[in-house]
């Protein structure tokens, strides 16, 4: 297969494993669910801070094991100014909390309560901490956020799409 870096969400890649063989191009064969996507996620993102939507988006992605999310965020986390450090430490951040500031840990709880939703429900503390560091408004856009990430990692996921090829800013 050869790279296919026009079209966003096909997951094709020069060279893989068996087991990363891309399943489906899914944006190719469901190209208005792909649309529908793009939009919802420039919707979901006004008004929350870019940098720490890329975190956001980095620890969904790591709890949902999405390899070709976790290359894209990771690449867009860099290019807006994040350190690399504290990129790494995010996968232990209730280890690593002098690396953030409490509205970042209030969101990045705040996002492994609502992709892991342990016991089916996000806890009232979690959920009340991010109320003490968001505004309403901002609440709402970070809680849709996190949602839509969640989304993509799923497509991602189950149609097996390959990181590697992706360059910061590419997305839709």
């Amino acid at each position: 297969m050869t790279t296919n870096e026009s079209n966003p969400g096909t997951g094709t890649t020069d060279a893989y494993a068996p087991e990363h063989t891309p399943r489906l191009a899914w944006a190719q064969h469901a190209p208005e669910v792909y649309k529908a996507m793009v939009r919802l996620d420039i919707a979901a993102r006004k008004g929350v801070d870019p940098v720490l939507l890329e975190l956001v988006k980095i620890r969904s992605s790591q709890l949902n094991h999405c390899a070709y999310c976790l290359d894209m965020h990771t690449k867009d986390a860099l290019a807006a100014g994040e350190s690399f450090e504290r990129i790494v430490q995010l996968t232990a951040w209730e280890e690593s909390k002098h690396f953030y500031t409490e509205k970042e840990l209030a969101a990045i709880e705040l996002t492994e309560a609502v992709t892991v939703l342990t016991d089916g429900f996000v806890p009232d503390e979690v959920y009340a901490k991010a109320a003490a560091q968001f505004e309403e408004a901002e609440l709402a856009q970070l809680i849709a956020a996190i949602n839509v990430i969640n989304a993509w990692n799923r497509f991602a996921v189950t149609c097996r799409m390959v990181p590697g090829h992706y360059k910061a800013g590419d997305h839709g």
